[in-house]
């Protein structure tokens, strides 16, 4: 014979009760077609018992077999009694130079020995009839002690029950079982794991069945081993956590390679800091970061996940992580290493494992962290190929590991750099106070937020995310945040702002597309959003203008909330797009303004409706400021996004109206005179300094006298006292007055020069009426 497997397998009656693939490529006949059908009736007409196959010539050539379609097929068979008393028949496929059989006693013995698969006979209480010498072999078993017995005891599977089920199934229902596989106990000599695939077939003429059983224990090592491994490869890296890494590598590894599973990492790797060379030392600790428990005892660990210790030696442990070698050991009561470690050795002995493999997530010859297997069931123990594919596991989830590590370093150093980048929690000014929201992302660290003091006792806000994450993000939020600064030391308008912004932008990006292509960041595009505010306490309302930015929520006392209509314009970084425009926003006292990144959730609830987590804590505005932004944060739900979740609360106040004093002035050369002496009135009133005074009334006399000879009426004087003294000169006027360093012969020239020189800044801001120059001096 050619195979140790039969082509088909007949009954007494010469029914077909198994039929192989290898049986259907000759035949051209499926299963159905085949079993339950006489056989020879389909292969060679006119033939009838099965016990005559061999005497009438069906192993003497290949003319007397054909297909269903009746075409000669090319093969030479052998009919073989599958057991002693011929209850059941296999039919073989001959080798070429087989000679022709004449009679059924002339094969009946040496293709029995011959075939590699074991066969069972069974009566229909289940209990063995008649073997051959394949079955006697796989079950350590000689013949005659396995007559008239169980089939369970003789093969001895670990589960007997469910085996037996499914044989009883097989008899109960008529129908065949193939390739259902089983776990069987070990005999002498064999691997103390095997497995077997088992196919029972019903013989309709006894009541009984026909059992064949092949071992495939080590294709079944062989398989789990590289499940497991293409488990590890397929789910452990998945992610840039260290911790998440290792819980991946427990969940791929438990149950199928091992019982319980354990991994540590050097503490300082968690942090992302570079690993320390082996041999570890005694005294660096390690974190359980990762375990998972397949069997019964779900608790049974030495130390919780999250404990930080150094390891006990010596041990198995102490040693891998000294020679970076994997290690397969015995676990019994006499283990000597085990005193040692005592807390290990009470979860050893309370989970019942008696196997364990430990080896090294080590990378370059630094050390990562400690993998550890236990297998709980007996005759199960880790053999040389299983270290050689946890060695393999292990390496994998080190790269994994290491590259998660570079990633919260670079994170980290991110963070830092957002944290210092970041303007503090802005200090309440007399028109506004502030509650700022900050929830980092993992790979965040491009969003920001800012609100500064404008002249004129005015506040900007500003609100914004640039693309990308890490410190490349980060450090273009603040190359953006310094640009905002900068151009409103201009006074510009919002929408004016944002337009000066996108040309930073655009530069930005240029330098960045002009980057070699070997650099990562040369693949990133740059894009930006931003919403930039003015409010003033004086007009009680707030312009603003959005870059590509979700507009700002309003909320007003009495429960009033609602998003303004603000025109959105493009994102920063558009060379080509429409023009920003502006919007202005009635501000009553008490009101507040929420800017929020685009990164903000919005809350999904019941019925399907989304729903924005601001609205609600904003309808009650009558309690402090910092308790409506944490009603805001215990809303919130998902901030999972790869950008920090920030927001802004900004709080209306009124401005005290006798910290104001505003006079109209006629455009004529006592205008100078006029506004010094309501200067110097109201000054006295506040009760401001001499030297500042002095000061004042100089600074308001040259303005006012430039207003007169090249400005247009009306002219205004305004003076504002808050944390600076600000004072503000408006006239119709559209020239623009430029500092000058007057010559020594020179009559005029130096008025803004004066200003500048008494004051600590100044400047100019336009409007649709005309211009305002201003000065802002310190108050002692």
């Amino acid at each position: 014979m050619s195979g140790g497997t039969p082509l088909m397998v007949v009954d007494r009656s010469g029914v077909v009760v198994r039929w192989s693939g290898r049986a259907r490529e000759l035949w051209l006949r499926s299963e159905s077609e085949a079993v339950g059908r006489t056989a020879l009736s389909m292969v060679m007409p006119g033939t009838g018992d099965p016990g005559d196959a061999a005497e009438t010539g069906i192993g003497s050539g290949p003319q007397g077999i054909r297909d269903i379609d009746g075409n000669p097929v090319d093969l030479r068979v052998q009919v073989v009694p599958l057991s002693d008393g011929e209850v059941a028949w296999g039919v073989f496929e001959a080798d070429e130079s087989a000679a022709p059989v004449g009679a059924r006693t002339a094969v009946s013995d040496a293709p029995r020995a011959n075939t590699r698969e074991a066969f069972f006979v069974l009566d229909s209480e289940l209990r063995v009839l008649s073997v051959n010498d394949a079955a006697c072999a796989l079950c350590d078993v000689a013949a005659d002690k396995a007559l008239d017995r169980p089939v369970t005891d003789v093969c001895r599977p670990s589960r007997p029950q469910e085996f037996e089920g499914v044989l009883r199934s097989v008899l109960a229902d008529g129908v065949s079982v193939n390739g259902h596989v089983v776990r069987l106990d070990p005999v002498d000599g064999s691997p103390p794991e095997r497995f077997a695939t088992v196919s029972a077939f019903p013989l309709k003429s006894t009541h009984g069945l026909v059992v064949s059983m092949t071992e495939v224990s080590e294709p079944m090592r062989a398989e789990r081993r590289q499940t497991a491994l293409g488990s590890v490869r397929e789910r452990v890296g998945r992610n840039l956590d260290v911790v998440a890494t290792c819980q991946e590598l427990v969940d791929a590894l438990v149950p199928g390679f091992a019982d319980i599973a354990v991994v540590e990492v050097v503490d300082a790797v968690v942090r992302g800091e570079d690993p320390p060379l082996s041999p570890l030392g005694r005294d660096i600790p390690l974190r359980r970061a990762a375990f998972r428990n397949g069997g019964p005892a779900r608790l049974a660990q030495a130390h919780p996940v999250g404990d930080v210790r150094a390891l006990p030696a010596p041990t198995p442990y102490s040693q891998v992580l000294s020679d970076l070698t994997p290690r397969a050991v015995a676990l019994d009561c006499g283990t000597p290493w085990l005193d040692a470690d005592p807390d290990r050795a009470r979860a050893i002995r309370a989970s019942g494992a008696r196997t364990l493999l430990t080896a090294p997530l080590a990378l370059r010859g630094a050390v990562l962290g400690l993998l550890s297997l236990y297998r709980v069931r007996p005759n199960d123990a880790f053999d040389k190929d299983d270290l050689d594919v946890a060695h393999e596991m292990a390496t994998h989830t080190a790269l994994s590991l290491d590259n998660a590590r570079r990633y919260t370093h670079e994170h980290t150093i991110a963070a830092a750099l957002q944290r210092h980048l970041l303007p503090p929690e802005p200090p309440s000014q007399t028109a506004m106070e502030f509650a700022p929201l900050h929830v980092p992302a993992d790979t965040g660290a491009g969003t920001w937020f800012d609100a500064f003091s404008l002249p004129g006792a005015r506040t900007a806000l500003a609100i914004g995310e640039v693309s990308g994450s890490g410190i490349d993000a980060a450090t273009t939020m603040g190359q953006l945040r310094t640009v905002i600064h900068s151009l409103a030391a201009l006074d510009l308008e919002p929408d004016e702002l944002l337009a000066r912004l996108n040309d930073a932008v655009v530069r930005l990006a240029y330098e960045r597309a002009a980057l070699p292509p070997s650099d990562p960041l040369h693949q990133q595009p740059l894009t930006a959003s931003c919403v930039y505010a003015v409010h003033d306490p004086l007009q009680k309302a707030c312009v603003m203008a959005s870059a590509g930015h979700p507009a700002p929520v309003v909320a007003h006392p009495g429960g009033v909330v609602h998003v303004p209509e603000l025109p959105t314009g493009p994102l920063l970084g558009n060379r080509d797009g429409p023009p920003f425009a502006t919007a202005s926003i009635p501000m009553r006292d008490g009101s507040v303004l929420a800017l929020r990144t685009t990164s903000f959730p919005v809350s999904g609830s019941a019925d399907g409706h989304r729903t924005d987590p601001l609205r609600e804590p904003l309808t009650r505005l009558d309690r402090p400021l910092q308790e409506v932004r944490d009603d805001i944060l215990y809303r919130l739900r998902d901030t999972s996004g790869t950008h920090d979740v920030i927001l802004l609360l900004a709080r209306t106040r009124a401005f005290p109206p006798d910290q104001v004093a505003t006079w109209p002035l006629d455009s004529v050369p006592a205008a100078a005179a006029t506004a010094r002496h309501h200067a110097q009135d109201r000054l006295r009133l506040w009760g401001v300094d001499e030297e500042t005074a002095f000061a004042t009334e100089l600074i308001v006399s040259e303005l006012v006298t430039n207003a007169v000879r090249h400005g247009a009426p009306p002219i205004r004087l305004r003076l504002i006292k808050d944390s600076t003294l600000t004072c503000e000169v408006s006239d119709a006027g559209g020239a623009a007055p430029r500092l000058r360093h007057a010559r020594t012969v020179d009559e005029g020239g130096r008025g803004l020069f004066i200003c500048a020189q008494l004051s600590h800044n100044w400047g100019i801001r336009y409007s649709a009426e005309g211009k305002t120059i201003w000065t802002e001096q310190t108050l002692p």
